[in-house]
């Protein structure tokens, strides 16, 4: 694999994954299900991801934290900030 091919799947890749945590734009994310959906194995290495991820999420129960834990976080944030400015 010479090094075109290799940074233009690391591209897609990297894309994918942007599209997968919701970090591209409108226009970004159509242009590359355009370009996944006119390639088998990028549309198949897409699907395998994606289902990954699902999978990976129903999975894993997230904890939930009570507000005043939050609220004493924050609090910390501010005192700390305080301090150091």
């Amino acid at each position: 694999m010479n090094n075109t091919h290799q940074n233009r799947a690391g591209n897609i890749t990297q894309r994918v994954m942007l599209y997968l945590d919701g970090e591209l734009s409108n226009k970004e994310e159509r242009e590359l299900l355009s370009e996944i959906q006119g390639n088998p194995e990028l549309l198949e290495r897409f699907s395998m991801e994606k289902s990954f991820r699902e999978f990976i999420r129903s999975k894993i129960s997230r904890r939930t934290v009570s507000p005043a834990l939050v609220e004493s976080i924050k609090m910390k944030i501010r005192t700390n900030a305080h301090i150091t400015n």
